[in-house]
C-alpha cells in the first residue's frame, strides 16, 4: 500500500486533487494485492469533510479480493465515491464475496426475543433520527420503535412513545416516511412499504419492487408541490429517485446524484417539508433547511436538530 503522486511506476498515474482517488490490483496480476492512494486528496476518516479514507480503502480492498464494480448505488463496490457513514456492506457486496470464497463458516448465535421495553427512553438531544414526517399538521420524529410528536413547535407530553401506539401494524422501526396529498402516510422499511389512512393500515407490507425501485432500505422520503403538481423523492446514500405518484412507480430506475442540490450533505437520514414550504434534510445530529424554488440551502445551516426542535441546550 502506498500514498503516491502522479506517475508512480505502474502506468496508472494519479491526477491531483479530485478525479481518480485510488486504484488496486486484482488477484493473479503482476502487482496483486497492492493498493495505491492519491497523495494529493484531502484524506479524512468519518468526519464528513474531505475524502473518507475508510470508504475508499474498503472499495479498493474489494478489488484486491477479486470483486468487480457493482451496479447497486448502495454497494461498497459501486464505482462512484460515497462517504455514507457508518460503512456497511450491501447484500450485493456480500453475494459477490461469497460467490468467490463461499458462505460463512460459522453460525450466528440464537438471540432470544422478548417483549420487554427498556425503561430508559432515548434522549432526543443525542438521537440521530431514522425518519421524520409532517402528518396531519404535526411533526413526527422516528427512531427505532419510538416516536416523538411536535405540535405548534412544542413537544407533546408522554413522548417518546412506541410508534405502534399510533399505527397498529407498523414495523418495529422505519427507514423513511411521508404523507401524500390525500392524507395517507407511507412508511418504508427494508424491502417493503406500508400505507396508512390516519392510524388505520390500508395496505402493506408490499414489496418495493412494485414501485420500480432497484434497491431496498430507502433512507428518506420527501414530498413537495410545485405548480400544483405533487412531487415525491426517495433517497438512499447520495442518490435519489423521482416517484410518479399517479403511476405509483419511480420515473427512472437509474438514480440521480444528491449533489445536484447545492449545499446538502452527501448522506441523508430523513427529510420532511415544513409548514413554511421549506424542505428539511437531516443527517446525524444536524439538519439543513432547503429552498425548493431556489434549489439551495438557506444561509446559517446546518443547525442542531435537538436545539431547534426539542429545546436542547447547546453542546459544550
Amino acid at each position: 500500500m502506498c500514498f503516491c503522486r502522479y506517475w508512480h511506476g505502474d502506468e496508472l498515474p494519479f491526477d491531483g486533487p479530485g478525479g481518480i482517488l485510488a486504484h488496486a490490483f486484482f488477484p493473479r496480476t503482476l502487482k496483486e494485492g497492492e493498493v495505491h492512494f492519491d497523495y494529493d486528496e484531502d484524506w479524512t476518516v468519518s468526519n464528513g469533510a474531505g475524502t473518507d479514507l475508510l470508504q475508499v480503502a474498503a472499495h479498493e480492498f474489494g478489488h484486491v479480493l477479486g470483486l468487480q464494480h457493482s451496479l447497486e448505488p448502495d454497494a461498497v463496490m459501486c464505482p462512484f465515491y460515497s462517504d455514507s457513514y457508518p460503512l456497511k456492506l450491501s447484500e450485493d457486496d456480500k453475494r459477490g464475496i461469497q460467490y468467490l470464497y463461499g458462505p460463512p463458516l460459522y453460525t450466528p448465535p440464537d438471540i432470544t426475543e422478548t417483549n420487554e421495553i427498556k425503561t430508559e427512553l432515548p434522549d432526543a438531544c443525542r438521537t440521530s433520527f431514522d425518519a421524520v414526517s409532517m402528518i396531519r399538521g404535526e411533526l413526527f420524529f422516528f427512531w427505532s420503535r419510538y416516536v416523538w410528536r411536535i405540535r405548534d413547535r412544542r413537544l407533546q407530553g408522554g413522548y417518546p412513545a412506541l410508534s405502534s401506539r399510533h399505527w397498529s401494524g407498523i414495523p418495529d422501526y422505519i427507514d423513511a416516511a411521508y404523507e401524500d396529498r390525500t392524507g395517507n402516510t407511507w412508511f418504508f422499511q427494508g424491502d417493503s412499504y406500508w400505507v396508512f389512512d390516519a392510524e388505520r393500515k390500508i395496505s402493506g407490507p408490499d414489496s418495493l419492487e412494485r414501485l420500480g425501485l432497484p434497491v431496498t432500505d430507502i433512507e428518506a422520503a420527501l414530498r413537495w408541490e410545485e405548480d400544483h403538481t405533487e412531487k415525491v423523492y426517495l433517497f438512499k446514500s447520495s442518490f435519489y429517485w423521482s416517484f410518479n405518484v399517479q403511476e405509483k412507480r419511480v420515473k427512472d430506475r437509474h438514480p440521480r446524484s444528491i449533489h445536484e442540490w447545492a449545499g446538502l450533505p452527501s448522506h441523508i437520514n430523513a427529510a420532511f417539508l415544513d409548514s413554511y414550504g421549506y424542505a428539511n434534510f437531516l443527517s446525524g445530529l444536524y439538519y439543513w433547511k432547503f429552498d425548493p424554488v431556489a434549489l439551495k440551502v438557506l444561509e446559517g445551516y446546518p443547525r442542531r436538530i435537538g436545539m431547534d426542535f426539542f429545546g436542547c441546550s447547546e453542546p459544550v
